[in-house]
């Protein structure tokens, strides 16, 4: 008996039916964004600047690590501009920022140094709010020393 080669088998028929079908990627709609929030996290070892829309939804970061400091020298005040100027530059010139409020946390040098890029960068700082931590009731007290 002479086999039918031009009848496919079953499992030739099931393998073209299931076949994934390729993925439609949309690209991403660039969003304009006025006025938003920058949050500062200032360290002593480092600090990150993260834009962000109304709501808290991430447009835009940098660090001092980021922009190629390393070490110690990520902790300075002018690490911390480097990488304000540098996420500034991104959310002016994706999402158009215009004005800010600025939230600012933690206890590092880069503090002041962030927010004076910020001005020098033509983005209208609405108002700062100082958002670091205050512990409530400091750590747990070691044992009692045995006599």
């Amino acid at each position: 008996m002479a086999e039918d080669k031009t009848t496919p088998t079953t499992t030739e028929t099931v393998a073209e039916t299931t076949a994934p079908k390729p993925k439609v990627s949309r690209k991403k709609q660039k969003r304009s964004v006025p006025s938003g929030q920058v949050h500062i996290q200032a360290t002593f070892n480092n600090t990150i600047v993260t834009f962000t829309d109304k709501k808290g939804g991430k447009l835009t970061a940098s660090s001092a690590g980021a922009c190629g400091f390393r070490g110690s020298k990520k902790g300075t005040a002018y690490a911390a501009q480097i990488a304000s100027e540098k996420a500034a530059e991104a959310a002016k010139g994706l999402h158009g920022v215009k004005a800010v409020e600025v939230f600012v946390k933690g206890v590092g040098l880069g503090r002041d140094a962030a927010i004076r890029a910020l001005t020098n960068f033509d983005i209208q700082v609405e108002s700062i709010k100082d958002v670091t931590g205050i512990p409530h009731g400091g750590t747990r007290p070691r044992k009692a020393r045995r006599a």
